[in-house]
């Protein structure tokens, strides 16, 4: 898929479940089958968590349709380990200019967590087109990213850290979001306990918050 085929992808969505895996083997088909019937077929898997490569390829390969990506990503290695696993994205938490262009020439889609006029400088420089707005309610939230499209009208932004089915609607309204990221729906309590059809519940909610906003917009 091409960077901008990706990026449809997940505008289209809505919503990005970011997720962090503490048993893969166990876990990760049965979160993709959840996450799909849900209307959720793309998924962040962070780096947070051990085997975290395992998990993108065993979800990628569960579910072919699905986007999965990686997450927290921190080093060019980290990114290649994902790359290899069938991630088709890679986030990472803050601007690493070169991070980022080895990704961009691994041909790879990449969200870097930007919230200042220097972040955003610097991806205009490497031809973003979507960043990720991280930690989001913690860095101003709404007021912030409508301030930060004055200058910089060119970027659509996911905003993640902060997110609820509570304040989804809120932040989707917003022309310049893309896309939102959270955990709400794959916390580490459902995941651990294996409660796939809560999951399923959550994402179908969030789809029809999607839905529902733009609808109306």
């Amino acid at each position: 898929m091409t960077y901008q085929e990706i990026n449809e992808k997940i505008t289209r969505t809505g919503v990005v479940p970011v997720i962090k895996l503490n048993h893969p083997r166990r876990d990760a088909g049965p979160l993709a089958r959840a996450l799909c019937a849900g209307g959720v077929p793309v998924a962040e898997v962070t780096f947070r968590a051990a085997g975290a490569a395992e998990a993108i390829r065993i979800m990628s390969e569960e579910r072919p349709e699905m986007l999965v990506g990686a997450g927290t990503v921190l080093t060019a290695a980290q990114a290649d380990e994902a790359l290899s696993a069938g991630a088709k994205f890679i986030v990472t938490p803050g601007l690493d200019v070169d991070l980022a262009a080895h990704c961009l020439e691994r041909g790879a889609a990449v969200y870097p967590g930007c919230t200042t006029p220097t972040d955003y400088h610097a991806a205009l420089k490497l031809g973003l087109e979507v960043l990720k707005f991280f930690p989001a309610e913690q860095s101003g939230g709404l007021a912030k990213i409508k301030a930060m499209s004055a200058p910089f009208p060119m970027f659509k932004v996911m905003p993640t850290g902060g997110i609820s089915l509570e304040n989804l609607g809120t932040y989707l309204a917003c022309p310049v979001v893309a896309a939102c990221g959270g955990s709400y729906m794959v916390t580490a309590n459902l995941i651990d306990n294996q409660r796939w059809d809560e999951i399923t519940e959550l994402c179908r909610r969030s789809v029809e918050i999607v839905g529902e906003v733009r609808k109306n917009g």
